[in-house]
């Protein structure tokens, strides 16, 4: 720690301020000044990361600022603080960039959409939330960051709030992610217990006295597995993916935003920046490197049958997550957050250019009705193509430099993960180049420039579904280019996706990111250095130039196949998916997981709720009490109102029995 003051806090109030000023006047704003205040404050953010990029490399040591003691209760504290290290200022460079280019182009997107003002209030509040996650410099801080960009995410899922399918869309990602949650929060209340602290710094320095359990599991296990459940609800990993393919329900640029560039790689960071507790808990370790994996595989396969194009590019945001799972359950924590890096690249530029897609032909989103667009949209072409071989893994565009080196330090922990890694690079592949040609190639399948209204774009060349109306695209609409507010980021992308790559060439962004996971936090060293000290840096050899050509021809077979069945012989998928019958509907269907857990998770729950909550406790039990009471008052009152009936000899005949009762009870009084 130095005495220097960075003023970190200002990174994420800026876009807190820009939150407030159109969440509170922005329906008073016209759309340029909303959209002014939106991307300009997000663009303040980023010029005052880079400005805190060029003071860290000064200060040569993580850097702590705390302004206030938040919680006290006992010996337990928990400060408001940042923390800014190698790992954090990555998080910060991508999360600020990334999501000032997405901020530009959602300004020609969202145009002409209904509620454009909370529109920018909303990203902007998920900008404060997941800079506060990323700068926290304790658990309890990054946690209120993690559940903050949740319900950003909601918000944003749900913008078209009038449409059924999103706001569904919008509690399903909600309430999966507190599944995840849970298991977090847990980890949280064991640190306290054991470690009295929730502060990076402590809990480490703590951690890192003890001793690896590699006998089998412990305190360090059950912390990581719970860690895990968290992970794998906020990235989408088995068994809490679920989530993410329906969250596309909400408009393009939040698809490239959150669920491709950042927030959906929060769980990632979160590994990573726990390491020290993942390395001296094998077994956890391994769990994070077969949930990755297998998420990454099974993803993939799924990805193969969809004919959305969005859902495409989700199923492939979850199976390159799986990879960045797969990287830090090896210990290869460089390569997990260097991809994480070059996918906010890629994959932001995929779902910005697939947007473009969909506004060009007014709003249709399944590929079928796609082909030959090349021509007619050529800038759209050019970028997603620089994408899509990035993404496929070609050299020497970024993906292949993330990927191989994931794909190599599998390779040195364990053969069935590199095998299924490189399976699945191989599927990937094919996917995404069957995206390429479905959309691009061949002859156009709409309705010759005449495009009917589908799911996202309706009405003039930029509008959308909005809250008030979901009007038709008027007949002839001409299949045309985005504006250049909308290319400008996305060029910017494609060369980002084309030579990010190449700031791991010599080892630059792993030497760059080695002291965050060779040290503890605030000068804390190692008693024991950490796997990745030793094995991530390990020397080039036969092996790896061996690895790096598998990956390259799974790449190349991919794109070969892809061209076989949608290019060179387009009638062959059908026959295969005919021949096939029950696989491919399995497929298509997602292995018809939603509704194993609608049938084994939700109809119970609703069921459960509706006879044992509504039906037995609140009619049976609330209801029925106060209901009881009424009805035995009605039933009092009515026998006592026959009293009163106006008839001047009942009046007296009850006086004359009330006298004789009291007369009565005198004499036996005094008898007694």
């Amino acid at each position: 720690m130095t005495e220097t003051s960075l003023h970190l806090w200002l990174i994420p109030i800026l876009p807190l301020v820009g939150t407030a000023i159109n969440g509170l006047f922005g329906r008073r704003f016209s759309r340029q000044m909303v959209s002014n205040i939106g991307v300009g404050f997000c663009g303040a953010a980023f010029l005052m990361v880079l400005f805190v990029l060029s003071e860290f490399f000064a200060l040569r040591l993580p850097h702590i600022e705390t302004y206030a003691t938040w919680i006290r209760a006992g010996s337990f504290q928990a400060d408001y603080g940042f923390y800014l290290d190698e790992l954090s200022m990555i998080m910060l460079l991508v999360v600020t960039g990334v999501g000032f280019l997405i901020h530009i182009y959602s300004v020609g997107y969202m145009w002409e959409e209904g509620g454009f003002y909370r529109f920018f209030c909303y990203l902007n509040l998920f900008m404060f939330f997941m800079l506060t996650l990323v700068l926290a410099h304790n658990y309890l801080v990054m946690f209120i960051g993690w559940e903050g960009v949740g319900l950003a995410s909601y918000l944003l899922i749900g913008f078209w709030f009038t449409k059924d399918s999103a706001t569904s869309a919008g509690k399903k990602a909600f309430i999966v992610n507190r599944i995840g949650d849970f298991g977090f929060l847990i980890a949280l209340f064991l640190l306290i217990k054991h470690f009295g602290s929730l502060t990076f710094s402590r809990v480490f320095a703590s951690i890192s006295q003890l001793p690896s359990e590699a006998s089998g599991a412990g305190l360090l296990t059950t912390i990581g597995i719970l860690l895990m459940v968290g992970a794998a609800g906020k990235s989408a990993q088995i068994p809490l993916y679920v989530w993410l393919p329906d969250a596309m329900e909400g408009p393009t640029p939040v698809s490239a935003l959150i669920h491709a560039a950042t927030m959906v790689t929060a769980g990632v960071y979160m590994v990573a920046r726990s390491h020290l507790i993942f390395d001296r808990a094998p077994s956890a370790l391994t769990l994070v490197a077969v949930i990755g994996t297998l998420t990454a595989l099974y993803a993939a396969t799924i990805g193969i049958a969809q004919t959305d194009i969005k859902k495409v590019l989700a199923y492939s945001t979850i199976s390159q997550l799986g990879y960045m799972f797969m990287a830090c359950g090896v210990a290869a924590y460089t390569a997990g957050i260097f991809h994480l890096m070059t996918h906010a690249f890629f994959k932001g530029l995929l779902f910005l250019a697939a947007g473009s897609v969909i506004h060009a032909v007014g709003g249709e989103q399944d590929m079928r009705r796609m082909g030959g667009l090349r021509r007619k949209i050529p800038w759209t072409f050019w970028t997603m193509t620089v994408a899509t071989f990035s993404i496929a893994g070609f050299p020497p565009l970024a993906g292949f430099f993330s990927k191989d080196q994931i794909l190599w330090q599998a390779s040195r922990r364990s053969v069935a993960l590199w095998v299924l890694g490189e399976s699945t690079a191989f599927l990937t592949s094919f996917y995404m180049f069957r995206l390429w040609f479905l959309t691009f190639f061949g002859q156009y399948r709409g309705a010759a420039d005449e495009t009917n209204a589908h799911p996202e774009h309706a009405g003039t060349p930029h509008s959308v579904p909005t809250a008030s109306a979901q009007p038709a695209v008027p007949w002839g609409h001409r299949i045309h280019e985005s504006p250049k507010v909308m290319l400008i980021p996305m060029v910017i992308l494609a060369i980002l996706s084309l030579v990010g790559g190449w700031v791991n060439i010599g080892k630059n962004f792993e030497k760059f990111l080695e002291p965050a996971f060779s040290r503890g936090v605030a000068g804390y060293t190692l008693t024991e250095a950490a796997p990745q000290a030793s094995k991530a840096v390990g020397e080039q050899g036969g092996r790896e130039l061996q690895s790096t050509l598998i990956s390259v021809c799974a790449a190349a077979l991919g794109l070969l196949l892809a061209w076989l069945l949608y290019q060179r012989h387009p009638e062959l998928p059908a026959h295969i998916a005919a021949s096939l019958n029950g696989l491919y509907s399995a497929v298509v269907n997602k292995y018809y997981v939603d509704e194993l857990y609608a049938f084994l998770f939700v109809k119970p729950l609703i069921e459960g709720s509706r006879k044992v909550l509504w039906q037995g406790i609140d009619q049976g039990i609330i209801d029925a009490s106060v209901n009881d009471a009424a009805r035995g008052a009605r039933q009092v009152s009515d026998s006592l109102r026959h009293m009163q009936s106006g008839n001047l000899r009942s009046y007296a005949g009850w006086i004359a029995l009330g006298a004789a009762a009291v007369i009565a009870y005198m004499i036996w009084i005094a008898l007694t």
